[in-house]
């Protein structure tokens, strides 16, 4: 009886919801309203208020915080810093985890190299060339093809430039790229902090009213993200089934002679199976690269648990969710 009564409460919900979509979309001509042209980013800093749903449609609740719980807990036995911020595409919130100083970017940087660089093109596409260096650096991330870009891009005042225009606030790119004392490319000691790999994330999926790159640029580099090498596809990808989208971009670097100092790096989109959001992942201190790896690929597999349900979902007790909002026909099933 008590399953019985579980049942009916929840077909009551979903009439009762249905209906108020049937009148909604009847005061709109039977059409769904229309998408706004964009929207400014939301702020990093803790959490940011969803944004006001679209006339006719079910109001979005906020997201839980999925760095909280077993995400900061797990965090916190790790050895080293671990810092994290994760971007709900769908609500506009954003949560960060940790509050460390900035930290060398290591190859993650090599996504900022090309959408600087993309960004001077002023909405054209590469060079052939370009684009060949372009698919190694993203795909292999080949270190000399970043060197190249790195330089073609304005070396470290070009790339200040454009993280200034995306509004890139931690960020400093490296004055060298043969640094005294360091066996590797220096731009790999550009330091940085996750919200603002995020900002860089945005540009890509929600860039807003004032986008920096065009669509078919966007369009570009994550698919070039979407196919890097099969033996780094770690780090936000943890925990995500197969089937699901992850355009990411890993960064490891050893920063002492020892390797027993592992700077170990993951940025990236997750979009599927009701689940839409972006992800930055840095950790310092690790005693080995693997340990780092491990450390990115478990929290980002809570992270993935944590956003299991999408804002906008009317569930039941013991039931599956069932979406109320026809929000890109991306809702569980």
């Amino acid at each position: 009886m008590a399953g019985a009564g579980r049942a009916i409460a929840c077909v009551a919900a979903l009439v009762a919801a249905a209906l108020v979509l049937f009148l909604a979309f009847r005061g709109h001509g039977g059409t769904h309203p229309p998408a706004a042209a964009g929207r400014e980013p939301a702020g990093l800093g803790g959490t940011s208020p969803a944004p006001a749903a679209p006339s006719g449609t079910a109001a979005s609740a906020e997201h839980a915080d999925p760095l909280s719980g077993a995400a900061a807990a797990y965090a916190a036995s790790r050895s080293g810093s671990v810092l994290a911020a994760v971007y709900d595409v769908s609500t506009g919130q954003s949560w960060r985890l940790g509050d460390g100083p900035a930290q060398p970017a290591a190859s993650v940087v090599k996504l900022d190299i090309l959408e600087t660089l993309l960004a001077q093109q002023g909405g054209t596409t590469l060079s052939a060339g370009d684009q060949s260096l372009s698919e190694s650096m993203i795909e292999d991330s080949d270190n000399d093809a970043a060197t190249n870009l790195w330089h073609e891009a304005g070396g470290a005042a070009g790339i200040g430039a454009y993280n200034d225009s995306a509004g890139l606030s931690g960020t400093t790119p490296s004055a060298c790229v043969t640094c005294a004392g360091f066996a590797w490319p220096g731009w790999g000691l550009t330091t940085t902090v996750p919200q603002d790999q995020l900002a860089l994330l945005k540009q890509l999926i929600a860039p807003g009213p004032r986008p920096l790159l065009s669509d078919a640029q966007r369009s570009y580099v994550l698919s070039l993200m979407e196919k890097v090498a099969p033996g780094q596809r770690w780090g936000v990808s943890g925990g995500v089934p197969a089937g699901v989208t992850v355009a990411l971009k890993n960064g490891w670097l050893p920063l002492n002679d020892a390797n027993t100092n592992w700077q170990i790096n993951s940025v990236g989109w997750v979009s599927g199976d009701g689940r839409d959001y972006l992800v930055a992942v840095f950790t310092t201190g690790n005693p080995t690269e693997q340990y780092g790896i491990d450390t990115i690929n478990a929290l980002s597999s809570r992270i993935w648990t944590a956003m299991r349900f999408r804002p906008g979902a009317a569930t039941c007790a013991d039931e599956r969710p069932v979406m109320l909002s026809a929000d890109r026909n991306r809702g569980i099933i």
